[in-house]
């Protein structure tokens, strides 16, 4: 029997890298301080998830000035879409099968 679990992302352990990729599924990009607000989170902290979800390449993070004003946006990437459908996936399978 297949291992339930196996299909899990483990860049997604995290409930703040969970919520970012809810975020971000049913947004083509957020901007850095609506997705602090919407999550709850520090500078740093939202900071430090995205830099290792952009590392691997789940995420683009886009910096830009509009005016003189510095402005951060957030995409998921195709390939971060489908590993978070898996893991979704994954976890929907664990629970059916129980």
């Amino acid at each position: 029997m297949k291992n339930p679990i196996s299909n899990l992302q483990k860049v997604f352990e995290s409930r703040i890298r969970l919520g970012i990729m809810s975020a971000l599924m049913v947004n083509d990009t957020l901007d850095f301080n609506a997705l602090k607000e919407l999550l709850g989170l520090t500078d740093g902290n939202l900071a430090s998830h995205l830099k290792a979800l952009e590392h691997r390449e789940i995420v683009v993070v886009s910096k830009q000035f509009i005016g003189r004003k510095p402005n951060t946006t957030i995409k998921a990437t195709d390939r971060g879409r489908i590993f978070f459908r898996k893991h979704l996936s994954a976890l929907e399978e664990l629970i059916n099968n129980q």
